[in-house]
């Protein structure tokens, strides 16, 4: 039996004459941590903008449990099962917590307060659901956008630059986090510049550099690859 969740064959995305991905081919097994690295610029946020619907991909296909989704909108492939977090969290400031998360419940069509704070408590913002979200501190928003991500019920859930601008205790929260919703049966791209992260957490690891796969492989491969210290240090 298959277990691919996820199957990218031979993306590419233009923007002009500029080629932000050329041919990329990645398959992500259902269950699997998955990291997804390089450097600014290498192709990593057009890559899973295609994924999760915010571009159309110019060649390729994306399968997402077996289903071509290559010319899915968003909100279809979010309904999927395709969820994501974003690096700067946007949350409705005069709303609490709990309200931010009542949205995209609604929006799924549950919007239930008990599974609201269900989220809460697994996500670790049950002791602030009454708190107005312009008076988290920058840990606690991430933490928002983690379980307004949730609130769809994802089978693959997209991590992007989560742990940005954390201390290094923040960082084993969010990470903590991820690690107990991914032993809950969901699978997780982690995309991250906090090597140490990505490496801690990854179980296999694919990196970007110009808009093509240079390596792909376990944690302690990616980091004595040539090619991947050449790609962020330099040739």
């Amino acid at each position: 039996m298959d277990q691919t969740l996820l199957k990218v064959s031979g993306v590419s995305k233009h923007f002009g004459g500029f080629a932000a991905l050329t041919d990329v081919s990645v398959a992500i097994a259902q269950g699997e941590r998955f990291g997804l690295i390089g450097p600014n610029g290498s192709g990593k946020t057009t890559l899973i903008n295609c994924v999760t619907g915010s571009l159309r991909n110019d060649a390729g296909s994306i399968l997402f449990g077996g289903e071509d989704i290559s010319r899915l909108p968003a909100w279809q492939r979010t309904r999927r099962g395709i969820a994501r977090s974003f690096q700067i969290p946007r949350p409705f400031h005069s709303m609490s917590v709990l309200e931010n998360l009542l949205v995209p419940l609604e929006y799924v069509g549950r919007g239930k307060l008990d599974e609201a704070y269900g989220i809460l408590e697994r996500i670790g913002l049950a002791a602030k659901a009454d708190t107005r979200s312009n008076q988290l501190s920058q840990v606690e928003l991430r933490k928002l956008e983690l379980a307004r991500a949730m609130a769809a019920h994802p089978k693959l859930l997209i991590s992007d630059e989560a742990m940005a601008g954390l201390s290094g205790s923040e960082v084993e929260e969010v990470l903590q986090i991820l690690l107990d919703l991914n032993a809950t049966g969901i699978t997780i791209i982690m995309i991250e510049h906090s090597m140490q992260a990505v490496m801690r957490f990854s179980q296999r690891v694919v990196c970007l550099d110009a808009g093509k796969i240079i390596c792909e492989g376990t944690p302690t491969e990616i980091v004595g690859n040539s090619e991947v210290q050449k790609a962020y240090l330099g040739a």
